[in-house]
């Protein structure tokens, strides 16, 4: 299923959609005919769905799988969480901005960076709800499972995508609004072994590059771009690209979200003729 054949896809036709495409890939690939049935078409919703597929994922000898659902399927149960609202609002981003996703059920059965968000979105229910010993658990194997380190504490957005995702780290006192994008090897971390609020706060609509390190309890403005291997440690003002090591602006952005548009390059926006940003 193209982007085009899937543009009509919102929350309230996704699970539906989910299931008439594993129809469909199933008939076309027999051999992942067990896989579209047991991870999709015998489940009767998209939390049912995920809850199983996360649990086999991160299922260990000391936490098994069937144990780790239970408590998978409890967050995604609480009308307060809105974790569900929070999956299927990250479907849709990486549907609309990865050009590697050609469907729906890509993200869901084999990008590790949607499986690692939605495993720090339970992680981040059971933080909140006193079960601080279990959330941490569900970091350690959010790490070994997806390489990807996020602590249950940080505040995470919806919208999100974690393209590859490979190497990221999420410090705990971190904030991460609405419709943000963030390739791999990023990090969101802390400058030194302060305790308190220590780290970054990346606002909606932000593009952040591969290998950029963001670091210290600073702002990056309401889209923003920060380019790819970067080492940002001062605030970045709202619309404005930044990039280098230490990370300096090189133009006003001329998109009101690049996190949508997904465009890497730091040339594109706007300059002053003596080469400032305006």
């Amino acid at each position: 299923m193209s982007h085009s054949t899937t543009s009509s896809v919102t929350s309230s036709n996704l699970w539906s959609s989910l299931q008439d495409e594993a129809k469909h890939l199933a008939q076309g690939e027999p051999i992942l005919t067990s896989l579209f049935n047991t991870t999709i078409l015998r489940h009767d919703s998209l939390s049912c769905a995920l809850s199983f597929l996360l649990a086999s994922k991160l299922d260990s000898i000391s936490v098994p799988a069937l144990v780790l659902r239970e408590v998978i399927q409890e967050s995604m149960s609480d009308p307060n969480s809105g974790i569900v609202t929070d999956i299927e609002n990250d479907i849709l981003a990486i549907r609309e901005r990865d050009a590697a996703c050609e469907s729906l059920t890509t993200p869901l059965l084999f990008f590790k960076g949607f499986h690692a968000l939605q495993t720090y979105r339970v992680a981040h229910w059971l933080w909140n709800n006193g079960r601080e010993s279990l959330a941490l658990y569900l970091q350690g194997q959010m790490s070994i499972a997806f390489s990807v380190d996020i602590h249950p504490a940080a505040k995470i957005g919806s919208g999100i995508m974690l393209d590859h995702a490979s190497g990221l780290v999420v410090g705990e006192t971190c904030v991460i609004e609405d419709n943000v994008s963030i390739l791999q090897s990023v990090t969101l971390g802390g400058t030194g072994k302060q305790h308190g609020d220590r780290h970054p706060k990346i606002r909606s609509g932000v593009l952040i590059g591969a290998g950029a390190k963001i670091l210290g309890n600073i702002e990056v403005g309401e889209g923003a771009k920060i380019g790819a291997g970067s080492v940002v440690l001062e605030a970045v003002r709202a619309h404005t690209t930044v990039a280098g090591v230490p990370a300096k602006e090189v133009g006003r952005n001329t998109e009101a979200e690049p996190a949508l548009g997904m465009d890497h390059n730091i040339n594109h926006c706007v300059r002053t003729q003596n080469g400032d940003c305006k």
